[in-house]
């Protein structure tokens, strides 16, 4: 009997976002390896078990050869791309914490298949990062494999005999398809059961592919031949065929199979990839030519003297590697391409490498109108992976044998087209183009168009546009490339403007979220008219940066750098912490030495705590709950000492130390808890203003000693800076 082997693969489990964008979708790559008969994924769901915890669907796709495209939003995508419904699966949790799901492919491609895993659509909330805890969603794939090592091999031109044993045990074998079949055709014969009765088999040709899939069925019943022919089957791949059984259990079924091909052959060495069909002698001398489909579609009527007609005319065509993702194919002889009526031309453009799937596969074709002597005449082109269609003028819909091409047109009157594909799966992929006419290919005969072709890979198509960024995305080894829209734009490439903000709100955000940091502007000149001239430096700092960090963080046109974003957003975040930190501590009024030690000390903290997580809560709550700290001993120490309350004017609590707490409140509930990516230029603007103005209401009075703008005062000894005092003395020596 047949040996298989089961073989198991496991990846670690991730964790579940919410879906705004495909970098929040997590992607698992495994690898098929050939002769896999059988195909489980084991997927597993959990959740934590805290009372953030609710139930949750997720959503699961799979695809074969390059990552899915999916579109959970249900945005546009960008012209001339070709989309295609991924596959797909939800999966509950509910009141379980766990959930497992089997999902099984029998005689699956071999290769690449990916599986992406998402939450449902993101709340679009800013979540401040500690005020509140994420429930954890994890999700984990596993993948089953069951083998056969000792696969029958269906040689070409040979007839086989085989057996069927029981329907429980079906028959595998597979075939070697050469590189230039244009056709292929499968017989069976001397089909007769164990018992000498007329035999049913049902014969599956292929692997079955996500999210399509192109497997070929035949059912074949009593004595007769029964056969299926394939138009361009898949280039240098083997070819598994499934032969089952429909009879009764215990009867075991003998018949007889044969597989022919037609075959383009390479015409001249001179040039590598320019084929000829074989002649009629030559076909007639290969042990399959009795079972041989009919030529290609285009292919002239060869002669008595056999002498070779072109079955498709090839152009020579250099994969250029520039970057990762990223490729230019370029022709050598020219990015114009010559196209006839008589047989098409084709183009290979390489993509097999494994590593080329995770971006965008764009052909331009552009008609050199001067060069067509017909009017009515179009030139029709297919995209398609694996093998060539080669039949452009019977069929118009790009099919081969186990796949669907891209179709394209240009002519006279629509003299430009363009194809993207999205995600390209990993295989050799073929440009075809022939001239049609509209009366028949005779009117075409000696006719000739020049075709300019540009073929690139690229990581995101037009670069995401202006309001998109090209991420480059990496899970393992394995890198692919998606779009992040900005300005409330949408789609795979930014290209939908559904949700968009005009040009008007943009520079409204932009305005709103600089301006309002000018707020600061009073609390500098109070800190400037009571003397506190350090605190106001920090202010003037935070204002700077704040202003100059959001006009560069804007999504849409209204942005100006004036230096790298990081810096400012670094300067931005460490300006609003030290802000509160000196605000706090020159409320506790503490003596000036140990303040100003504080004041460094703090800020030297302040940055290495930002430097490890710019974004943590506890980065702007740590200090200023020690700032509190320090501010409430200092308190209770003068109420202590001068036994009462402290401060001791109820008009410095009611007019000045209660609105800028209520003030502080204020901004910090908006801060935590009202942004959302649709409101934050108004609740963040907000924010601005509301922190600028507490500020202002709860520095404290200048000393009773000092008087405000005394600066010929301070000037009047020429050693000594600073007043004496009952306090302090600070003297030069």
């Amino acid at each position: 009997g047949s040996l298989y082997v089961s073989e198991y693969f496991s990846q670690s489990a991730q964790k579940l976002s919410f879906y705004s964008w495909y970098g929040n979708a997590k992607l698992f790559h495994f690898h098929v390896p050939e002769d896999t008969v059988l195909l489980r994924w084991l997927l597993q769901a959990s959740r934590g078990k805290g009372p953030e915890c609710t139930g949750m669907e997720i959503t699961v796709h799979f695809r074969h050869g390059a990552p899915p495209v999916i579109n959970p939003l249900g945005t546009r995508f960008p012209a001339n791309a070709t989309v295609r419904p991924s596959y797909s699966i939800s999966i509950t949790l509910s009141s379980a914490v766990q959930n497992t799901t089997f999902v099984n492919v029998t005689t699956p491609a071999a290769g690449d298949w990916f599986i992406a895993a998402h939450l449902p659509e993101a709340a679009g909330r800013i979540e401040v990062k500690g005020f509140s805890t994420p429930c954890p969603y994890m999700f984990q794939a596993d993948m089953f494999v069951l083998r056969l090592t000792d696969m029958p091999v269906l040689e070409p031109g040979v007839p086989m005999p085989h057996t069927v044993v029981s329907p429980a045990k079906p028959l595998h074998v597979k075939v070697f398809v050469p590189k230039h079949a244009s056709g292929m055709r499968f017989q069976l014969s001397s089909c007769v059961t164990s018992e000498q009765r007329a035999c049913s088999v049902r014969v599956l040709l292929g692997s079955i592919t996500l999210p399509q899939s192109f497997q070929r069925s035949l059912t074949c019943t009593g004595s007769i031949n029964c056969s299926l022919a394939l138009d361009s089957p898949p280039w240098e791949k083997w070819l598994q065929i499934v032969v089952e059984s429909l009879g009764t259990a215990n009867a075991s079924v003998s018949l007889e199979m044969l597989a022919s091909f037609t075959v383009c052959r390479p015409g001249s060495a001179s040039s590598f990839l320019n084929f000829i069909s074989l002649n009629q002698s030559q076909a007639g001398a290969r042990p399959g030519a009795a079972g041989s489909t009919a030529p290609a579609a285009g292919e002239a009527p060869r002669n008595a003297s056999g002498q070779r007609s072109s079955c498709l005319q090839s152009q020579p065509v250099v994969r250029e590697d520039l970057d990762v993702v990223s490729v230019r194919y370029r022709l050598l002889n020219g990015p114009s391409v010559p196209v006839s009526s008589l047989s098409p031309t084709l183009l290979l453009l390489n993509l097999n490498t494994g590593m080329d799937s995770g971006g965008s596969l764009v052909v331009n074709l552009l008609l050199n109108k001067t060069s067509v002597s017909l009017a009515n005449a179009t030139v029709a082109a297919c995209v398609s992976a694996a093998s060539p269609v080669l039949s452009l003028n019977a069929t118009r819909n790009c099919s081969t044998a186990f796949s669907q091409g891209y179709p394209l047109s240009v002519s006279t009157s629509s003299g430009e087209a363009m194809l993207i594909v999205l995600y390209p799966q990993t295989d050799d992929w073929f440009l075809s183009l022939q001239l049609l006419c509209p009366r028949g290919q005779g009117d075409c005969v000696g006719a000739e168009a020049k075709v300019t072709v540009f073929a690139y890979l690229t990581p995101c198509f037009n670069d995401c546009g202006p309001y998109g960024q090209c991420s480059l995305l990496r899970r393992h080894g394995y890198l692919y490339a998606a779009c992040s829209c900005k300005a409330g734009w949408g789609g795979w490439s930014c290209t939908d403007d559904t949700k968009a903000q005009t040009v008007g709100a943009q520079n409204l955000a932009t305005l709103l979220l600089t301006l309002s940091n000018l707020m600061f502007l009073p609390a500098i000149a109070v800190a400037v008219y009571r003397y506190y001239l350090v605190e106001a430096s920090v202010y003037t700092y935070t204002m700077f940066f704040s202003t100059f960090y959001h006009a560069c963080d804007q999504p849409g046109v209204a942005v100006m750098c004036i230096m790298d974003y990081d810096t400012l957003q670094y300067c931005d975040f460490l300006g609003s912490v030290v802000s509160i930190w000196v605000t706090i501590l020159c409320m506790a009024r503490v003596k000036k030495i140990l303040k100003y030690v504080l004041f460094v000390l703090g800020t030297l903290l302040i940055a290495m705590s930002l430097q490890l997580d710019r974004r943590g809560v506890w980065n702007m709550m740590g200090p200023c709950l020690f700032a509190l700290v320090i501010m409430v001993a200092a308190w209770v120490h003068h109420g202590a000492k001068r036994r009462h309350c402290y401060p001791s004017s109820w008009k410095r609590w009611v007019f000045y130390l209660l609105p800028g707490i209520t003030l502080a409140f204020i901004a910090i509930s908006v801060y935590a808890f009202m942004e959302t990516n649709e409101n934050y230029y108004y609740t963040h603007s907000i924010w601005h203003v509301l922190v600028a103005c507490s500020v202002a209401f709860l520095l404290p009075p200048r000393d009773k000693h000092k008087k405000p703008w005394a600066w010929s005062q301070k000037l009047t000894c020429r050693y000594q800076i600073c007043q004496n005092d009952r306090e302090e003395l600070y003297a030069v020596t």
